[in-house]
């Protein structure tokens, strides 16, 4: 019998054999790697169960074909649904020009409160990586979603309300400034660190990993990214004491770690350096959204690119999947790209939901898959010997390969 997922604090407390799910397919190449991606999704859920379980797929609309149904990017049907819902996953949105949004994706991030953007890094053996060791890349990246310079608090130099902000700046507060300057605003509050940090604690426990690093600009923005960094040391010591370790006291002899998380921090452009040459020494890394921005995006290109980058949105009431990439509209309903990403994050999407056997099916067709060059055209260009196939071909290369590994 068909239901709905029950969430608490962020995860799953009921899942039905046969949940609906919601799905929008998204803009430009969204079409393609959907019909790609739940063909492989609902094999692997067939395959993992027999037949016992079985996803319900729903329907929502946002960006351009939302448009031309409801002449609103973001219908109120479809806030409603994801509401209802409370699992969906998307593909690309392109943001109207001349709309009322910035992004249609920070929006839902946004009206639902999906304070936690989840990027996990991980090498799938074959794919081509400019690292000589893209394996050692095993890390998890939380992006906090709601503040920084993305809350969109700016003016342009030229507004009457740019010039009095400057002006208010230099004649209040002392602050030398060109009165013509762009002006942005960057919050960055505790109670917002604090919950991200205490989601990628909790993760990090639950998954068994070795540790948790927040990653900052604090030497330099002091009251904000450095603040970031105190109130995540502060949530560690203050929630989940004697599960966790600061790394400044494995220096002062502290000894075994045991089962705890070692928690540490580093400067974001250190970090970028860090993910290069010593990546397997993180598991978690925790940063304000302008850095996961960035990071998660180099970070994605070490292990393949963003058509092989699974990512997730999530609140403390809804969750949202979705392929990393934009909407490459010049390759729309040519049935060419890589459809990697929606099929990684559905597999992030099964795990999430406790169907692990269902995520481990997809991870090893994917696995054989690339490891029998059978690809699309962004890795095909960089393998010798590669079968060059169309986004479907894949998906279905990618059931085929499913169990082949054991």
């Amino acid at each position: 019998m068909e239901g709905v997922i029950t969430l608490q604090n962020g995860m799953p407390t009921a899942v039905p054999d046969n949940p609906i799910i919601l799905f929008i397919k998204g803009d430009g190449v969204g079409p393609d790697i959907w019909h790609a991606a739940v063909q492989v999704m609902d094999a692997a859920v067939e395959r993992a169960y027999a037949g016992k379980r079985r996803i319900a797929w729903r329907e929502a609309w946002a960006g351009e074909e939302a448009i031309r149904r409801y002449a609103d990017p973001l219908p109120p049907k479809t806030l409603e649904a994801i509401r209802q819902y409370r699992v969906a996953i998307k593909g690309p949105l392109t943001t109207p020009i001349a709309g009322g949004f910035r992004s249609l994706n920070v929006a839902l991030r946004r009206y639902f409160d999906l304070y936690a953007c989840i990027r996990p890094i991980r090498y799938i053996q074959g794919t081509p990586s400019p690292l000589k060791h893209p394996e050692k890349c095993d890390f998890v990246i939380f992006r906090e979603n709601t503040e920084d310079v993305y809350a969109g608090i700016e003016w342009p130099g030229e507004s009457a309300q740019g010039r009095q902000v400057a002006r208010f700046l230099r004649e209040e507060m002392g602050v030398e400034i060109a009165a013509d300057a762009g002006i942005g605003i960057k919050p960055i509050s505790s109670p917002a660190t604090k919950r991200l940090v205490r989601k990628a604690i909790a993760y990090a426990l639950e998954k068994k990993r070795r540790s948790v690093t927040l990653v900052h600009k604090g030497n330099i923005m002091k009251y904000t990214e450095g603040a970031f960094r105190d109130w995540g040391y502060e949530v560690a010591a203050e929630e989940f004491s004697g599960q966790v370790v600061r790394e400044d006291a494995l220096g002062q002899g502290e000894g075994v770690i045991d089962n705890r998380v070692v928690i540490k921090d580093r400067l974001a452009d250190a970090m970028f350096q860090q993910v290069l040459l010593r990546p397997e020494e993180y598991d978690v890394l925790v940063m304000p959204n302008l850095n996961g921005d960035y990071l998660s995006d180099a970070c994605a290109a070490q292990v393949g690119g963003l058509g092989m980058a699974p990512g997730a949105n999530c609140g403390d009431e809804i969750a949202i999947f979705e392929a990393t990439h934009g909407s490459a509209l010049k390759y729309a309903n040519q049935d060419k790209i890589n459809p990697g990403s929606m099929i990684l994050s559905g597999a992030m999407m099964l795990e999430y939901i406790g169907w692990h056997e269902a995520a481990h099916m997809i991870e090893e067709g994917m696995q054989q898959t690339i490891m029998a060059k059978t690809v699309t055209y962004d890795l095909h260009r960089q393998m010798r010997g590669a079968t060059l196939v169309s986004c479907s071909q894949f998906g279905e290369a990618v059931v085929e390969n499913m169990g082949q590994g054991r």
